[in-house]
């Protein structure tokens, strides 16, 4: 059946001999491509999101999960930034958590399952509700690249789509190869075709590339589970969500469960280890260290006697269940022996088994702090082809070059609006973080993001992602005006809430005996509530149980004020840590604000180090404090090139 949308491009764009012009192209309709494009078409861009398959854009590979740990505040960070990674999800979560709430609030992570069905004809009802935005089913086969420019691309119909911009966000899907055991079969995803020319029409232009492998665990059928030896893991249903623009989650909350592996489980998977195509020499790309898979675990920790695995459901309506913990590409009957020596799954069914890929990517390296090219003006990359996993990854990417292609495009605007572009510092978001390693240190296995990365990280927290990007994201186009008067009745709540808790007095005879009943020490003297709030050992919903005045002003207004409490309180107990952090950032910014990009020939500066020299050539940093984190630029050749630019 063909889509009425489609029609609507085929007959309504510009074209001669079907040449179609946008102001924006993307490549690819996953988690990158859509944010790129929606981004675009919001800021006023004419775009064209071409995908391969219009009934699966936003297609989840592996885990129908969103979020966890530091991926959580990347997607808090896309909604902030009028993004729709977050409203999709709590759209469809049919199971929310937030991790790590027994740690501080600088690592609290949300995530959710979702029903993955659901999440991609939600994610097609966004995208057919966008202004500007067309949807075009082909492949792209050829990049148009004229006088050292990327104008567009064509397809393997022959039609020529020309932008000012193009965005590559092409996921698993170049040169893709499947392995299963030893047998290997061209694809993008299991079932769907790999695209065999377009890296080659890139890489002509000077622009490396390398491969990659990532893998999914095998889908089981939940009628053939036996539950009864499962633990069952039950989804959190507070206030938390991922977006708190939109509405709470609204379908069945479903739970997951936990099993184990075992010894018989090894046995049975170590017989199959000379046909793994990860140990018999036919993969040879490097996957991701902290997602192995289950053959990777006994070999690299063979001394375990167990790995926990994750049973979650795939969506509210089907009997199909994620293995999580189990990714493998070994043979398909070794895959089932083992997993029927588990006591859960000894009578399991399987719908596909798990399997391996291998595709092209691109050294990230070569590309500017707003993803676009250094060597092709206007071809801008986001996603996996960048070296990164995941889905969070990828649309936080997929929103920062939707972005800056569309500036680079603007038709109308004069001639300082033209050289604009937005790029976020490393304390300004994970996003930040995220793009600023890629091209700074490059990848040399598929990059995922952690709250270790960060080093500003009690910054980055999942509950402020509006307060740091939300105003900036309204003064481009991209958040919209019913989005930034939210963040301003919040932002004026919190101050509201703030200066109550600064500004009223608590006496001693008012609350000691209920704070000896709380276990903290009661009151020599009076103080104000903030001062409560501080200590470890009291929260703000306690102390609104005691103090009548706190608890009359939690309750306005009444339809946010968990939300607004929260944020409240972490700005209280956190003072301290937050206000230090701020300091080393503004001392870190000296150095983001001496520019040294174009003053240099590095080859010449023999005061500085070989290995420094090299890699300063090679990435040519904007800045020198990006030049201070390239690996094998040490502090001595950073202070050579402060003593140069001082002269």
């Amino acid at each position: 059946m063909v889509s009425s949308r489609l029609l609507i491009v085929t007959l309504h764009a510009k074209y001669d001999d079907m040449i179609l012009q946008y102001d924006v192209i993307v490549i690819g309709g996953g988690h990158a491509g859509c944010e790129a494009a929606a981004a675009a078409a919001n800021m006023g861009a004419k775009t064209c999101l071409v995908t391969m398959d219009m009934n699966k854009i936003a297609q989840m590979s592996c885990n129908p999960a969103v979020g966890g740990i530091a991926k959580g505040q990347i997607v808090r960070e896309i909604d902030a930034l009028g993004g729709y990674m977050g409203l999709v999800t709590d759209a469809t979560a049919i199971q929310f958590r937030m991790l790590n709430q027994g740690k501080g609030p600088a690592v609290w992570s949300p995530r959710a399952q979702c029903d993955r069905g659901k999440f991609i004809w939600k994610w097609r009802e966004v995208l057919d509700g966008i202004d500007n935005l067309d949807i075009w089913q082909d492949q792209a086969d050829e990049l148009l690249v004229e006088n050292g420019e990327a104008v567009g691309v064509r397809t393997v119909w022959g039609v020529e789509l020309r932008a000012k911009s193009t965005v590559i966000t092409a996921g698993t899907f170049l040169n893709g190869l499947l392995h299963i055991g030893r047998k290997m079969i061209p694809g993008g995803r299991c079932a769907e075709p790999a695209v065999p020319h377009f890296t080659e029409s890139i890489t002509r232009h000077g622009i490396r590339t390398a491969r990659m492998k990532t893998g999914t665990p095998v889908r089981i059928d939940k009628r053939s589970i036996h539950f009864e030896d499962t633990e069952v893991q039950p989804g959190e249903n507070d206030f938390h969500q991922f977006s708190y623009f939109g509405p709470h989650r609204q379908l069945r909350q479903l739970p997951c469960w936990t099993c184990y592996t075992n010894e018989q489980v090894h046995e049975v998977l170590r017989s199959g280890l000379a046909d793994s195509p990860l140990y018999n020499g036919q993969i040879q790309s490097i996957g991701p260290r902290y997602c192995p898979s289950i053959e990777t675990k006994l070999v690299t920790f063979p001394d375990r006697n167990q790995h926990p695995l994750f049973i979650e459901p795939e969506g509210e309506d089907t009997n199909e269940m994620y293995l999580n913990g189990f990714s493998s590409s070994m043979p398909m009957n070794v895959q089932l022996a083992a997993l029927r020596k588990i006591p859960a799954l000894r009578d399991v069914k399987i719908y596909r088994p798990g399997y391996a890929i291998e595709y092209d990517f691109f050294d990230p390296t070569q590309l500017k702090h707003t993803l676009e090219s250094k060597l092709l003006k206007g071809l801008f990359f986001a996603g996996q082809v960048n070296g990164t996993t995941g889905y969070e990854e990828a649309a936080g990417q997929g929103l920062l070059a939707g972005v800056n292609a569309a500036l680079l495009a603007g038709q109308n605007s004069s001639s300082a609006e033209k050289d604009k572009t937005f790029t976020l510092g490393r304390d300004e978001a994970y996003i930040g973080v995220l793009i600023d390693d890629l091209t700074t240190k490059g990848v040399d296995e598929p990059y995922r993001m952690f709250t270790s990365r960060a080093e500003y990280r009690i910054l980055l927290r999942q509950d402020d992602a509006d307060s740091r990007l939300t105003e900036k994201a309204y003064q481009l186009g991209l958040a919209k005006q019913d989005r930034y008067n939210w963040w301003m009745e919040k932002k004026q709540a919190i101050e509201t809430l703030l200066e109550f808790c600064k500004e009223t007095p608590v006496k001693p005879k008012e609350i000691n005996s209920a704070l000896e009943n709380l276990g903290t020490t009661p009151l020599q003297f009076g103080c104000k509530i903030a001062d409560l709030i501080a200590r470890p050992q009291l929260s703000m919903s306690q102390l609104a149980d005691i103090i009548p005045s706190l608890h009359e002003k939690l309750n306005q207004p009444a339809n946010r004020k968990e939300e607004i409490a929260e944020a409240t309180e972490i700005k209280i107990k956190y003072q301290g840590y937050i206000e230090r952090e701020k300091i080393v950032a503004e001392k870190m910014h000296r150095l983001e604000n001496i520019r040294i990009k174009g003053h240099f020939n590095y080859a010449e500066l023999h005061e500085i180090s070989t290995e420094g020299r090299q890699k300063l050539q090679n990435i040519d940093p904007e800045t020198l404090a990006q030049a201070s984190r390239i690996p094998g630029v040490s502090p001595s050749d950073i202070n050579v090139l402060l003593v140069l630019m001082g002269r």
